[in-house]
This record gives C-alpha cells, structure tokens and sequence, in this order.
C-alpha cells in the first residue's frame, strides 16, 4: 500500500512523476478542484470540509459522512497504483485520511507504531483530530487512534507539506 499525502500545490507534479491510480481531495467546499488530467472521474473522491475539529458558523466541519466516505472510497482501491490524499497545504486533512485508511486496511496493526511511523515519514504532518476520532468510533479502534496522535508529538509547521508516502516506501 502506497499513499502520496501532499498539498494542493504539488498535485499536478505528483501526478506527473508518480501516476497515482486514485485521488482523494479535501478541500474547503468553496475551492474544490475539479478532476485533474491523468486521473479518472471515478477514481477521484472530492470531499468539501474545512480543518477545523470544533462547529464554526460558516464552515464544514468533518462528520461520520466524511470518514465512511473516505472508508468506502478507499476500500474500492486495489494497491496497484499509489493513491493521492492531499488537502491545501498537506499537514492536517490530507494526513488524517491516510492514517484512517492505513488503520482500516491495517486492522491488526497497532495505532502507535503508525501514527510514530507517520511522524518519521513527515515532521509537518498533523493529522486532523476530528476526522480521526470520528473513524476511531467507526472502525471500532477504543481511542487508540486518537491517543497514536499524541505520541506523535509536536509538529514543525512550515507553511505548507512536503509530498510523502506513508507507509514510507523502502
């Protein structure tokens, strides 16, 4: 299994040298991308959600629809190609889905050494709290998603994400 987690900024070039088979965007509704050249219709899951973990008048928070979205769409994935999660900037959306999908397809794994392995792959990565423990309820996880976030500790923000694979590629 191969995720690309990246920010909006470096799609078209992750597109380009990587050929992912599926896309998953998350997005503010208001600067949703359309489909982009090199990716099926079909194989690109355009989610409209703000980053924030808390209600704010005027924004999308994540929801139960938003991670049994990111479930089913992700479960129609085959491996053979990497698939492409990326948000705006590449640290909090786009990294919150692909630990939820390395959990689901991983149900045996244990949270803490993903979350940790996450971090060695990435010192920006700061997965979006609600979105993680909206899919912990779901997969039926007891909190351990939740505190694997913790263990990862602080984050460095530098703006914007670096493209990475998680799980890392060897």
């Amino acid at each position: 299994m191969t995720l690309i987690v990246c920010g909006l900024g470096e799609v078209a070039g992750v597109i380009a040298t990587r050929r992912p088979s599926h896309m998953m965007s998350l997005l503010d509704p208001s600067g949703m991308i359309t489909t982009p050249l090199g990716i099926r219709h079909d194989q690109h899951l355009r989610l409209g959600v703000n980053d924030i973990s808390i209600p704010t008048e005027g924004l999308v928070p994540p929801d139960d629809a938003t991670v049994l979205k990111i479930l089913e769409f992700s479960r129609s994935w085959d491996e053979r190609a990497p698939m492409l999660v990326h948000c705006w900037a590449g640290i909090s959306r786009s990294t919150a889905a692909a630990f939820v999908i390395a959990c689901d397809r991983s149900p045996a794994a244990d949270e803490r050494a993903m979350a940790l392995a996450m971090r060695q792959a990435s010192r920006h990565a700061s997965p979006n709290r609600k979105i993680v423990a909206l899919a912990d309820d779901i997969l039926g996880r007891s909190g351990r998603m939740v505190d694997a976030l913790d263990a990862m500790g602080d984050y460095d923000f530098i703006g914007a994400g670096a493209p990475f694979d998680f799980p890392a590629r060897h």
